[in-house]
């Protein structure tokens, strides 16, 4: 009886242990990103996108439809995935405030996880909503990269930018619901290792060195739009969709990463 009621207690204790552990990984994000500041639930502001689990934890495609609350506007929108060994994964910085806005970005998932979209208003409002996710335990993370380091490099930087709409894989009632919302939705697809540090190469035994996109800069006809900050959570050859305005005539995009690497891309909208 000893014995049943020990491992009874201990299999408390580690549910215990357990469940402290998920509260205090975001308590401890959220101090640290904003100390005693209060962070109010989005309700029906912030719609996250995201898998109930993750089909490929290396990709998994997370997003978010934001709305600013009546007569304020978004300014900075924040991507934490709590467990992941950078858990402040993407962060979009509107040069300009917008009442709505629309990202998906492709995330290495580590783990089981909380995710959480933070939205900044220019009022000084600060939003939160939240969605666990369960992944397949990959520890994408660490996982080897899925292509040849060498080959990867000889392709590195490079960008294509592309419109999504009916023939993108978007259904046509959120192509005319974006055009009501006078927006776009633009993707830019990056080819980048994306190297953890976490990672090692299958050869040698040696881990591959940390090398990953560390800014996406948008600019739409002449003027800067967003800069996106990175981390290891973004996957190998990134994806990351924004909405944009639809007027948009131009994007130029500049990427540089980890190792002081900028490549640029360009290209005129006319055609949609």
């Amino acid at each position: 009886m000893r014995i049943i009621m020990a491992l009874i207690a201990l299999s408390a204790g580690m549910a215990a242990l357990a469940s402290s552990a998920e509260t205090t990984s975001w308590d401890d994000i959220r101090t640290s990103l904003y100390g005693d500041r209060i962070l109010q639930p989005a309700a029906d502001l912030i719609v996250l996108d995201a898998p109930y689990r993750s089909a490929e934890d290396a990709r998994t495609v997370v997003g978010a439809r934001l709305q600013a609350p009546q007569g304020d506007a978004l300014t900075k929108v924040i991507l934490v995935i709590d467990e992941n060994p950078m858990p402040v994964s993407a962060v979009f910085e509107l040069s300009e405030p917008q009442d709505n806005f629309r990202f998906e970005t492709t995330m290495r998932l580590n783990g089981p996880s909380n995710i959480h979209v933070i939205a900044e208003t220019v009022a000084g409002e600060t939003l939160v909503t939240e969605q666990f996710v369960k992944t397949s335990g990959q520890g994408a993370c660490s996982a080897p990269p899925g292509t040849d380091p060498e080959l990867a490099l000889a392709t590195l930087g490079d960008m294509t930018i592309g419109i999504v709409g009916r023939n993108n894989g978007v259904s046509s009632g959120q192509w005319l619901a974006d055009l009501a919302n006078r927006q776009l939705q633009m993707k830019v697809d990056i080819r980048h290792p994306s190297h953890s540090g976490m990672q090692m190469d299958q050869i040698s035994m040696l881990f591959i060195p940390m090398r990953y996109v560390e800014t996406v800069r948008i600019d739409l006809d002449g003027r800067s739009y967003i800069g996106v900050t990175g981390s290891i959570s973004l996957s190998e050859n990134p994806q990351i969709t924004l909405s944009i305005p639809a007027a948009t005539a131009r994007v130029d995009v500049t990427m540089t990463d980890t190792d002081g690497t900028i490549t640029q891309a360009s290209r005129s909208l006319a055609e949609y």
